[in-house]
């Protein structure tokens, strides 16, 4: 097959093809041309254009009978295959117009997966049982990245740097603080202490991710830094590390609320000023959205203002 066969100059002509089609099967332009609703000369000019477009003669009239040509024999399946893919495309094109059916990919940060989307998923899957649904996790900037991509039709992200391509609408605003375990001094002295906090251990989430930058300008605007970095991509990790008193961490209070109520973490404020970050749904601005990822945006902004209201976070919802 030809490799640029998108680009070829003259695609062949689907009403040309099926007058072919029915030339071959009846035998006759009588027939053919009431078989397709049109005049014997229509059908005839239909054929003599397919044949000038293919470069040779596929038929023969003897008498009022219509012969296949060597050619034509040849050529007659070929029409036929790509009569059948384009009924097999309408008709897929068919079952993806009715309800509940098609795709939704979804982007997400490993901590949405795992704390935010399943109730929501949950209740997608009950209004749309038929919709293909995937998830793709990753940082936010992976994430913008396989949006522009078209690889993801909606993201459920921490807010991006600004980008017109992409409309962001606010879920709700966590705060990272210091998480450490019991018997770290901080702990008992019940805050971190300034003098302290560039020599401490981190176990920190990838240093490429949004939540890394956030937490070195926050770092940085104060006139300090971190040297000591464990980097992990599993949060789950990040907690036992710092719960078996290998380091400490920066987190979001939501992310270790079981352990926090078991008393295995302790959470402290980072200082005076506050790092706070926003949590929202990021797709391409301007693009109609489908039934699908309507119902998906509606159960997100639910689903976010209940979390938020069990986690004490501030809503936008």
């Amino acid at each position: 097959m030809h490799k640029n066969f998108l680009y070829m100059n003259n695609p062949l002509d689907a009403r040309q093809l099926r007058a072919f089609l029915m030339l071959a099967e009846h035998g006759s332009f009588t027939l053919a041309a009431r078989e397709m609703h049109q005049s014997q000369p229509a059908v005839s000019q239909a054929v003599k254009l397919l044949e000038a477009e293919v470069g040779c003669r596929l038929l023969d009239r003897v008498g009022k009978k219509v012969l296949l040509t060597q050619a034509g024999e040849q050529f007659v399946g070929r029409a036929k295959k790509i009569f059948s893919e384009m009924a097999d495309a309408r008709a897929e094109m068919e079952e993806l117009s009715e309800w509940g059916r098609g795709r939704l990919r979804i982007g997400a940060s490993a901590a949405a997966c795992q704390y935010i989307l399943p109730p929501v998923l949950r209740e997608f899957q009950k209004q749309f049982s038929k919709c293909r649904l995937s998830i793709e996790p990753g940082d936010t900037a992976e994430i913008v990245e396989a949006l522009r991509e078209n690889q993801i039709d909606i993201a459920v992200t921490l807010e991006p740097k600004h980008d017109p391509d992409f409309e962001f609408k606010p879920l709700f605003t966590d705060e990272l603080v210091f998480l450490v375990n019991p018997k770290h001094p901080w702990a008992e002295a019940g805050r971190a202490l300034r003098k302290d906090i560039a020599r401490q251990q981190y176990i920190l989430y990838f240093r490429n991710s949004r939540t890394f930058e956030f937490i070195e300008d926050y770092l940085r605007a104060e006139d300090m830094s971190i040297k000591s970095v464990i980097e992990t991509g599993s949060m789950s990790a990040i907690k036992e590390l710092v719960k078996l008193g290998l380091g400490i961490t920066i987190l979001a209070p939501w992310i270790a609320r079981e352990e926090l109520a078991k008393k295995k973490l302790i959470a402290l404020p980072l200082g005076r000023r506050k790092l706070k970050r926003q949590w929202g749904l990021l797709y391409w601005k301007g693009r109609p959205m489908g039934w699908a990822e309507e119902t998906f945006v509606k159960l997100c902004r639910s689903g976010a203002a209940q979390f938020a209201a069990r986690n004490g976070l501030r809503s936008h919802v």
